[in-house]
């Protein structure tokens, strides 16, 4: 069992930056791969950015790439998100979500992922 829970969302000007971060509890944190995804109102819950178990391979969707990086530290448990040049567009609730890695790779499919942050806010205002 693994117990995510996010921090660092909030509100910010257009252009800004912010760093969510995901702590997860439990053993074994390195066995898993993590991934970051959003949701915005009325919108499908997509894909932002996923990594593997040690941060040895990374994913953005097209939409995040240049302006957004994902990675780990094993010894803290905790999966990062850095977000720069921040648009109102980015605006959603951000989930980290973790999976047991079995292939030395991220993973692009929600349903690979069994467990999930509640989530935190983060709203870009133009």
């Amino acid at each position: 069992q693994v117990q995510l829970v996010e921090s660092g969302g909030g509100l910010v000007q257009a252009g800004g930056s912010l760093r969510l971060s995901c702590a997860a509890s439990g053993r074994s944190f390195s066995s898993y791969a993590m991934g970051w995804f959003r949701q915005a109102p009325g919108k499908e819950r997509e894909l932002v950015a996923a990594i593997d178990w040690n941060g040895g391979r990374t994913y953005y969707a097209d939409s995040v790439k240049g302006r957004f990086t994902i990675s780990r530290d094993n010894a803290k448990n905790t999966v990062y998100l850095q977000m720069i040049s921040l648009k109102p567009d980015d605006t959603a609730v951000y989930c980290c979500a973790a999976t047991r890695d079995y292939s030395g790779s991220y993973y692009l499919q929600r349903g690979e992922y069994d467990y999930w942050g509640q989530g935190t806010q983060v709203t870009v205002s133009s």
